[in-house]
């Protein structure tokens, strides 16, 4: 296993790229990190890219895809943040790589066991970075015709939901036509 200073000299911050798009450093670190935890196979597959879309999170890894995404606000944190959120990630994909088929927790005991073989296994299931989070207004409000609980939502509801609550006291938490949320108005 690669000690943790000795990675950040594979991408110092003089090399962290300072835009969106795939990050060719990261995808040489990640090949020799699976390796040497022996997923040889799935280190080849694995893309690295830095998403400006991502706004709250530092970084998410899609298993299907084999693509991790990180923030570029990482940038502002250093090397060792970027290192400590590259290899949480990481760890993401080599879990579910280990489970095959097989599904895994986000940060059940498989990802606690990668975490501990890419170096990080005090890794805690969150970050603490101080991403500003945009609150929006919600601008529709739906109504259960039974409990007259309102749910106020920021989009509208394109497709049939009912009130989950209704459902389980009164239909053993199938959908029930009877419980469908209905919209009451809408804030411009």
């Amino acid at each position: 296993m690669l000690p943790l200073k000795q990675l950040q000299l594979a991408f110092p911050a003089s090399t962290i790229p300072s835009r969106s798009g795939r990050d060719a450093d990261l995808e040489a670190t990640a090949r020799e990190l699976l390796g040497v935890a022996g997923a040889a196979r799935l280190s080849f597959l694995v893309r690295v890219e830095w998403n400006a879309r991502l706004k709250t999170c530092a970084g998410r890894a899609d298993s299907r895809t084999k693509l991790i995404s990180l923030n570029p606000r990482l940038r502002e944190h250093g090397p060792a943040e970027i290192d400590r959120t590259f290899r949480h990630e990481l760890a993401h994909l080599l879990a579910q790589f280990r489970a095959r088929r097989r599904r895994v927790l986000p940060h059940g005991a498989e990802w606690r066991a990668a975490c501990r073989d890419l170096g990080i296994g005090d890794e805690p299931r969150c970050h603490n970075l101080p991403f500003p989070a945009r609150k929006r207004a919600p601008r529709f409000i739906y109504k259960c015709p039974n409990c007259q609980r309102d749910f106020p939502r920021v989009r509208r509801i394109k497709r049939t939901v009912a009130c989950l609550a209704c459902c389980r006291a009164h239909n053993r938490g199938k959908f029930d036509s009877k419980f469908r949320l209905q919209q009451l108005q809408t804030r411009v």
